[in-house]
């Protein structure tokens, strides 16, 4: 864990806080407020089949059929009231999620890390935020280890993008998630005032459209009001000409008019739409408004992420390769000496306190085999955080006698190219990565070096690296994706694999789980 106190971070002190919260307020979004339950009654009397079912009513009640009248006012109530309950609980639901999108931050103040709620976050707080972490507020970093950041929900670009305090992009915004690695940033913008914030501003100018369906339905209702207004002024007129009576006239026109507006449809349509809404929600979806119903119901295509969403997003280190041996072994079987040394080399290269997938697999791996866990004496000396293209990291650890490890791993690309290695070797190895990539497993290389002094080189390219071998890992697929993609097949809904892993790895993972035109890819090449 980061020590904030080894790079001189105190933090800003109580008072500096009550300042700095006096000026800028509270770290809170705060847009246009809404009655909800006066919108939501709005909205339902303002829906064209409702009107229809209230001059439908009001129809009756002047033409003396009561009776009928009084169905249609139940069936208001009930359609009103299936609405009114519909829009309480995906409120609820809604402000549940809030609060679980503000949970407690760690911040340093006073010298002193502390977990406060992220509303109480204010500008320049020194904010701590590590893998997994959901970002509350803007900052600028001044210490990072291996970060990046998925901000997809501002970009729209689902890979990651690594930040660091040197480097120009040195920014982090409120509502983007940590992907790997630690920082600490100093808060900018806090609420409105935030990149997310202003984005949710400008949403309010932004006029609802109406679906497809309630298109349709409004000119349907449109198109019957003014045919029955028609037909109610040529019976009127006909009538009352043919018996001067005024009365006698309306009434008949009215009756014949009331057989023209189809009452009953709209009462059928929005029960059997808020049933559809109700049953999402029992299966803990949130429903907002019954539309959503037509919405999906139209959904012909579904695109898809594969981490997480197809599979399990729980990396398992699953097989070995040695150069010394020349073998593809499973992790699970006994291990030699060359082996075990592999997967030591790679515990190495890894954080310290792992937190990354794989990283925590390899630390786990290394401790089943290890007689003596020599981790606990060695310090972490000088380390070189993952970059190049292909991407590469190296971290030099060193005990109390003098023994040095440097030890690296990457992309196998990576290691390759930094490693003395034989044509027929490179071949090997070239062939190994093709199999196992077909295989469905993503792959590491590992390398180590020999370096005296500490006159280290700028770049950790520049080291001459011995390649050991390549560690294999696999995130298998969910237990119940084989079903769920024959649901939607049943349904009539293609099914899209959008990911930003190797292709040939998603190309073995969804042959595992017959995902329909599993052998056709596309790349961003394409």
């Amino acid at each position: 864990m980061i020590n904030p106190l080894d790079f001189g971070i105190k933090g800003l002190t109580d008072e500096a806080v009550k300042s700095s919260r006096k000026k800028h307020g509270e770290n809170s979004l705060s847009y246009k407020k809404e009655n909800g339950f006066l919108d939501a009654l709005k909205s339902v009397a303002q829906e064209p089949m409702v009107i229809l079912l209230m001059v439908a009513s009001s129809i009756y009640f002047i033409t003396g059929n009561n009776g009928d009248g009084i169905f249609m006012v139940a069936a208001i109530i009930l359609v009103a009231s299936i609405s009114l309950y519909q829009d309480s609980k995906s409120r609820m639901a809604l402000e549940k999620l809030k609060s679980l999108t503000q949970p407690n931050s760690q911040v340093i103040r006073n010298g002193e890390v502390v977990d406060i709620p992220s509303e109480e976050l204010v500008v320049g707080d020194s904010l701590m935020v590590e893998e997994g972490n959901t970002i509350p507020a803007d900052g600028t970093i001044v210490h990072s280890n291996d970060f990046s950041v998925n901000e997809s929900i501002l970009t729209g670009e689902s890979l990651s993008v690594f930040k660091d305090a040197s480097k120009l992009d040195n920014k982090i915004f409120g509502g983007t998630t940590v992907a790997s690695g630690l920082a600490i940033a100093t808060i900018t913008e806090i609420g409105n005032s935030t990149q997310l914030g202003k984005i949710g501003k400008s949403l309010e100018g932004i006029q609802e459209e109406k679906t497809p369906l309630e298109k349709q339905i409004s000119n349907f209702v449109k198109q019957m009001s003014i045919w029955g207004g028609i037909i109610f002024l040529l019976v009127w007129g006909i009538n009352y000409l043919q018996s001067r009576e005024v009365l006698d006239s309306l009434l008949k026109a009215l009756t014949l008019a009331m057989s023209v507006l189809p009452e009953e449809i709209p009462v059928a349509f929005t029960t059997f739409m808020a049933l559809g809404a109700y049953r999402l929600m029992k299966m803990g979806i949130v429903v907002k408004q019954m539309k959503t119903v037509e919405s999906l119901g139209s959904a012909t295509v579904i695109c898809t992420d594969k981490t997480g969403t197809i599979t399990q997003n729980k990396m398992e280190l699953a097989k070995l390769f040695t150069l010394d041996t020349g073998e593809v072994v499973s992790a699970d079987a006994p291990l030699n000496n060359s082996q075990k040394e592999l997967v030591t080399i790679a515990m190495w290269a890894s954080e310290p306190i792992p937190f990354d997938p794989m990283e925590k697999a390899l630390h786990e791996a290394y401790a089943r085999i290890a007689h003596v866990d020599q981790r606990p004496h060695y310090k972490m000396i000088h380390e070189y955080p993952l970059s190049g293209k292909p991407p590469m990291m190296t971290h030099l650890f060193q005990n109390s006698e003098g023994n040095r490890i440097i030890a690296a791993k990457g992309a196998p690309e990576a290691l390759l190219a930094t490693s003395k290695l034989t044509d027929s070797q490179k071949e090997q190895i070239t062939d190994i990565l093709t199999n196992l990539g077909q295989e469905g497993y993503r792959m590491l290389g590992v390398g180590q070096a020999i370096f005296k002094g500490v006159d280290f080189p700028e770049k950790q390219q520049d080291f001459q690296f011995a390649f050991k071998g390549l560690v294999a890992f696999y995130d298998p697929p969910k237990d119940n994706i084989r079903q769920v993609l024959k649901d939607f097949d049943k349904a009539g809904i293609q099914v899209k694999l959008v990911t930003g892993d190797n292709p040939a790895t998603s190309m073995a993972i969804a042959k595992q789980i017959n995902f329909p035109g599993y052998e056709k890819n596309m790349t961003g090449k394409n």
